[in-house]
């Protein structure tokens, strides 16, 4: 058993509205970079310590970079906090509840 995380296809599906439109180039594979930014955060490591099956270190970087930089991040915490009944409140559990 593997102890990377992986966002589901659902879930992926669900952030897709709040990511920005590609500028003629289509990005990275979006649910693979996305769970390598989950998987350093709340592991609390460097970038370049990500495994090698989020993809290049520079793509997780860059990714986060960039999105933190333009507020996609906060834009999709505020989204999915107002679809909440109390939105008050934004936390991401550090690991799978449910597993």
């Amino acid at each position: 058993m593997s102890d990377l995380y992986w966002l589901s296809e659902g879930q992926t599906e669900r952030l897709r509205p709040y990511f920005p439109n590609s500028l003629g180039v289509p990005r990275v594979d979006d649910r693979r970079v996305l769970s390598g930014i989950v998987f350093v955060n709340c592991n609390g490591l460097r970038g370049r310590d990500a495994p090698r099956a989020y993809g290049p270190q520079k793509t997780l970087y860059n990714r986060w970079k960039r999105w933190s930089d333009t507020g996609v991040f906060a834009r999709i915490m505020t989204g999915l906090a107002a679809r909440a009944s109390d939105n008050k409140t934004i936390s991401i559990p550090s690991r799978d509840i449910t597993a």
